[in-house]
């Protein structure tokens, strides 16, 4: 048995390409709208271009563009970005103009079944909280809760 097939792989995800029929939108959308930090826009031709933008505190980016995708592909769905504080995160996506879902959680906690109540979970647990947005192609963001902590 060969030594380095009893350890294992890392992998680090680190780009999402998306489809988008308007790079121009996404753009405005994600780095004005939802905050990404834009890492670059090239495009040496009329044929193919890659915007890459990275959430502020992520290790993965998205790329958007013309030429990355053979054809349209349809919205990627349920996307999550996790965050500290959903109820700040969703109030400063509004303020920008994104349309963010109501926030909800699961119940009952800790078995389960696949409902939620309105509003935050009440003790703040991790992975129980949610509210989703779309961008203007339809592909979804799932926004997460883990690691509140209370000021």
């Amino acid at each position: 048995m060969n030594a380095s097939s009893t350890t294992a792989v890392n992998f680090s995800l680190e780009v999402i390409t998306l489809w988008v029929s308007d790079v121009d939108r996404a753009l405005r959308f994600y780095a004005h709208q939802v905050g990404f930090t834009l890492d670059v826009d090239y495009s040496p031709n009329d044929v193919f271009r890659v915007a890459q933008l990275t959430p502020p505190g992520s290790n993965c980016s998205i790329q958007i563009g013309r030429g990355l995708i053979d054809s349209p592909t349809g919205p990627l769905r349920n996307v999550y970005l996790v965050v500290a504080d959903l109820q700040d995160a969703r109030s400063r996506l509004l303020e920008r103009g994104v349309d963010v879902s109501e926030i909800r959680h699961k119940v009952p906690i800790g078995a389960w079944d696949g409902r939620f109540a309105p509003g935050l979970d009440p003790a703040r647990s991790d992975y129980a909280s949610f509210a989703e947005f779309s961008d203007p192609d339809g592909n979804s963001w799932v926004l997460q809760e883990r690691g509140y902590r209370n000021p």
